[in-house]
C-alpha cells in the first residue's frame, strides 16, 4: 500500500547557506519527499552561526535560491524570543510532519524549544534526523544541552549504528530506525579523467588519492600526511591531492609536509569547492581517503560511491559500515601506519578496477527511496503508538 501523502516541515540548514554536507542532504532530502508525493516546506536558518563562531570564510552561497523548493528563512539559532515565534507559526500551520535536522549541541535550545512548542498542537509529530548525539569536537555542557534537545521528539532517524547506540543510553524508550547515509547524486555525471586533470592543471603522468571536505582536527589529515610520507611510497607515480577548506590553523600540517619534505608530492586546493567542481576531484581520484580519528557516518563517501571511486577509511563510528573491507576499499585501524599500508597494498596491486566493479553492486543499498520508506515508517509508528 503506498503510503499517506503528508503536509512536511522539514527544520534544517539549506540555502542561502552555502552547499556543504548537511545543507546538500537537507535539499536532496526535501526532493526525495517531494518526489513521493508529500508537500514539503523547508524552514532554515536566518542566523545559524554568530560569525566568530564560524571557522570557514563565509558562510553564505553566492548562487540564487533553489527554484523548485519552498524555502522559508526563520530561524535564529540564538535568540529565544525567535524560538518562542517560529514554534508557534509551525504550531499553528499543524503539519502532519516536523523534521529537524541534529548535529551540534549548540543548536540543541532551538531546536528543542520549538518542537516542544510546536507538539502542543498534539497533531504535529515531530522527528530529527540525527548525524551525531555525541559531537565530534566536545565541549562543556554538551550532555545538558544534547539531552535537552533529545527529549523534545517524538522519534528519530540515524545514520549509523554508532548514533542509534549512543541515543538508547540517554533515552532508552525512544522510537528510533537506522538507515545509511544516501548517495549524493545531485553532483552530476562523472567526468572523465582527462577532462578532470586539465580543469584542475593536475600532471597526468600521477595517480591521485584525494582527501576531500572541511579540514577539521577530527579528520585526520595529520595522520593522512604521516602516512603519504611512508618511503616505500616514493617508487610510485602518486601525489596526494587535500581539497577542501580549512576550519582549523593549517600550521600543524604545514609543518608535517615541511618535515617529510612532501611539498612536491601533496597538492593543496585549500579554498571552498563549489559544487560544479567535485566531478572534476572525484575524477582524477584514484583512491578517496578518509582518515578520521573521529566519526558516526560521512557524506564523502557516498560522493564517492556516486562517483564510483574506491575508498580506504579508518574504522571508527558508523565509516566501516559502509565501506566492507577488501571490497570496495579498505576498512582500516585508525592509525598512520595502517593508512600506509592499504596505500601500499591498493598502488602495488593496482586494485582501482576490482573495487570499482563491486562498487557498482555495492552502491544499491544507499537510495534516497529507502531514506523516505524509513522516514515514513518511523512516523506511522509514532501515530499508531498515539493512538494505543
Amino acid at each position: 500500500m503506498a503510503a499517506l501523502k503528508k503536509r512536511i516541515i522539514l527544520l534544517g540548514t539549506t540555502w542561502p547557506f552555502r552547499p556543504g554536507g548537511i545543507s546538500t542532504f537537507n535539499e536532496r532530502l526535501a526532493r526525495a519527499l517531494i518526489e513521493e508525493g508529500h508537500e514539503v516546506i523547508i524552514y532554515t536558518f536566518s542566523l545559524q552561526y554568530p560569525n566568530f563562531l564560524f571557522p570557514g570564510k563565509s558562510q553564505y552561497s553566492d548562487q540564487p535560491a533553489p527554484a523548485d523548493l519552498n524555502i522559508h528563512i526563520r530561524v535564529n539559532s540564538v535568540n529565544p524570543f525567535n524560538w518562542i515565534s517560529v514554534g508557534r507559526e509551525i504550531k499553528k500551520l499543524a503539519p502532519d510532519l516536523l523534521i529537524m535536522r541534529f548535529w551540534i549541541p549548540m543548536m540543541a535550545p532551538a531546536l528543542g524549544t520549538i518542537a516542544r512548542i510546536v507538539r502542543k498542537n498534539r497533531h504535529t509529530r515531530v522527528i530529527s534526523l540525527a548525524d551525531n548525539i555525541i559531537p565530534h569536537e566536545k565541549r562543556i555542557g554538551d550532555k545538558q544541552l544534547t539531552n535537552y534537545f533529545v527529549r523534545s521528539v517524538d522519534g528519530f532517524v540515524t545514520l549509523s549504528h554508532k548514533v542509534l547506540d549512543d541515543l538508547k543510553k540517554i533515552r532508552p524508550s525512544v522510537p528510533v530506525l537506522y538507515t545509511p547515509h544516501p548517495l549524493y547524486d545531485n553532483f552530476g555525471k562523472a567526468v572523465s579523467r582527462e577532462e578532470a586533470l586539465s580543469n584542475l592543471n593536475l600532471d597526468p603522468e600521477y595517480k591521485y588519492l584525494l582527501f576531500f571536505g572541511f579540514i577539521r582536527e577530527y579528520k585526520g589529515l595529520d595522520w593522512l600526511l604521516t602516512a603519504f610520507a611512508n618511503p616505500a611510497l616514493r617508487k610510485f607515480k602518486v601525489r596526494l591531492l587535500v581539497a577542501g577548506e580549512y576550519y582549523t590553523t593549517s600550521g600543524k600540517y604545514d609543518q608535517i609536509i615541511k618535515n617529510y619534505h612532501l611539498e612536491d608530492d601533496v597538492v593543496l586546493h585549500t579554498n571552498f569547492i563549489a559544487d560544479s567542481m567535485v566531478p572534476s576531484y572525484f575524477g582524477v581520484a584514484d583512491l578517496v581517503v578518509q582518515p578520521y580519528k573521529d566519526a558516526t557516518q560521512s557524506g564523502v563517501t557516498q560522493i564517492a560511491y556516486h562517483f564510483e571511486k574506491p575508498i580506504l577509511v579508518t574504522n571508527v563510528g558508523g565509516l566501516g559500515e559502509t565501506v566492507p573491507n577488501g571490497k570496495v576499499g579498505y576498512s582500516v585501524e585508525p592509525n598512520p601506519e595502517a593508512i600506509s599500508e592499504a596505500l601500499i597494498d591498493f598502488l602495488e596491486h593496482d586494485r582501482k578496477e576490482a573495487f570499482k566493479t563491486n562498487i557498482r553492486i555495492e552502491k544499491n543499498r544507499f537510495t534516497w527511496g529507502k531514506m523516505v520508506e524509513t522516514i515514513e515508517k518511523l512516523d506511522d509508528g509514532i501515530i499508531k503508538n498515539r493512538l494505543i
